[in-house]
Order: C-alpha cells, then structure tokens, then sequence
C-alpha cells in the first residue's frame, strides 16, 4: 500500500559514514506499492547498509528516507510491525527451540498468519522442535524465512535471503516470493544472483561505491538500444568478467585494457548483472 500517494519506499540523496569512512554517498530511488525491486552490486557496495537505513538501525547522515510514508529514524517501531526483513547472516536465540524463535518473532511484530506459518514450516521441510543451535546455517535461515514469508505485512524486505539454502529450497523460497508478490506485497530483494533477480523482480537499481548507478525495470534494460558495451576496471575483475560472460556464452574481446562486449538488448541485463557481480 501506499500512505497519501507516497511509494512504499522512497530514499534521496541518502548518505551514511561508518568511522567517517563514506559508505552511501547519494542514494536515490522509488519502491511502488506491489513492485519487486532488487538491488545489486558488488559486496561492499552499500546494498546491506541502505536496507539497514530503511530498517532504522542506521541513521542517514544526509539525504531522506521514508518507508510506508514513515521516517525510519524516528518511526523505527511502527515501521517494523508493517515489514519483514530477513538478513543474509541469521542469528537467532540459541536456547529456544525453532518453534519458540517463531514464536518470539511473531510477538516483536505483534501480528501472525499461525496457518501460512505451519504451511510453510512444511514447504521449507523445519523441524521447529530442535533447538536453534543444533541447527544448521540453513536451517536457520529457514527460520527467518518462514517468520517472514508468513507474516501479513505489507513490505518484505530479503537481503541475500537465499545464502545457505540448497537449490530445491531455493525454488521454494522463490515460489513463495512469487506467491507474496501476487498478492500484492511490496518486495525488496538483495540479492548478487542475477538468475534470482530476474526470475522474482520487476524492477532493478544497480548500486556501486554507495550510490544509485542505474535503476529501472528489467522490461527497460533489456530493451536499451545498446550493441557494444565498454567496460574499464581493475585487469583481476576484468579477467573474472570475461570468464562468467564467456560461461554465459557471451562473446567478449579486449580493447586497450578494456572490455568490449557485442551483446543484443535481451542480453543487457545479463551483461550488466555479470559486471557487477565481478565488482566493476
């Protein structure tokens, strides 16, 4: 949903410093409500921390922030009673059992779907009756997942949600992605799978050294008018774009220390999903 017209999440010009090392230095982009919008980039370059932001726990040193018309910083609480977030690293109470975690969970949102919960503890194959430090860094994500996919909130928020999971619990997750987003739940995904991305978002924003280098739907992007696409980096990630393109059955040439690439526009975005990827 939207509150007064506004998207569900909004950032502009948002900048944050970590021991006054920049790490957002201008981030700048729209969720609709429904839409699913994935950000990718190379690690470290500001994904998780705008996500932090969104969440409250970061406070923007500069810029705006809203979600669901709210200001994170102030509004941190009320914004969490209305999102679910799953972190790429779970830690969870070691003591409790699986079922208890759902439980506590479930109490900090102050609202639950206890029958999509004892679906999907089935679908993810959670044996909630085993405490959370016999398990393993799968099963632990699962946790979270099923914590958040069952929630009725209007904004999930997945941030390498998948990190630990074999491929059939893979397709799961994206089939209950799928399902959230037909329902009509705002998604943002975190994600360096360009595989994932394609299959489960509409829409892209590209970030890199802390900024928005490109956002847009993935119907646009792979319609760009470009054939040769140019790209200059550090010769080791240079070297690692030419091996994934060439695995891709993406031809790829050298020029001056360059990369050339003749790509068609269906191939744009698994172009740019490949640059990213090797950190350029």
């Amino acid at each position: 949903m939207t509150v007064d017209g506004e998207p569900v999440v909004a950032l502009e010009e948002a900048a944050f410093a970590y021991a006054s090392r920049p790490v957002l230095t201008g981030v700048t982009g729209t969720v609709g409500a429904g839409e699913a919008l994935a950000l990718i980039g190379p690690n470290g370059s500001g994904k998780s921390t705008t996500i932090r932001c969104l969440l409250g726990l970061y406070h923007p040193d500069a810029g705006t922030v809203r979600v669901l018309g709210m200001n994170p910083s102030a509004s941190a609480r009320d914004i969490n009673r209305r999102v679910a977030y799953v972190p790429g690293e779970v830690a969870l109470w070691p003591n409790l059992t699986g079922q208890q975690a759902l439980d506590a969970l479930a109490a900090l949102r102050g609202s639950r779907d206890e029958a999509r919960e004892r679906e999907l503890v089935e679908r993810f194959r959670l044996d909630p009756s085993k405490p959370i430090r016999t398990y393993s860094k799968g099963n632990r994500q699962k946790v979270m997942l099923v914590a958040a996919l069952s929630a009725p909130v209007d904004l999930l928020v997945l941030d390498e949600p998948t990190s630990g999971l074999d491929p059939l619990m893979e397709r799961i997750f994206g089939e209950c992605v799928a399902q959230a987003s037909r329902a009509g739940r705002t998604v943002l995904l975190s994600s360096h799978i360009l595989g994932e991305v394609q299959e489960l978002c509409s829409h892209v924003t590209i970030i890199k050294d802390g900024a928005a280098v490109e956002t847009g739907s993935l119907e646009r992007l792979r319609h760009l008018g470009a054939r040769e696409i140019r790209v200059r980096g550090e010769e080791d990630r240079l070297r690692a774009l030419v091996e994934s393109l060439e695995a891709a059955g993406i031809d790829a040439s050298r020029d001056e220390g360059d990369v050339l690439v003749e790509a068609g526009a269906s191939r744009v975005p698994d172009v740019l999903g490949a640059a990213v990827s090797a950190g350029l």
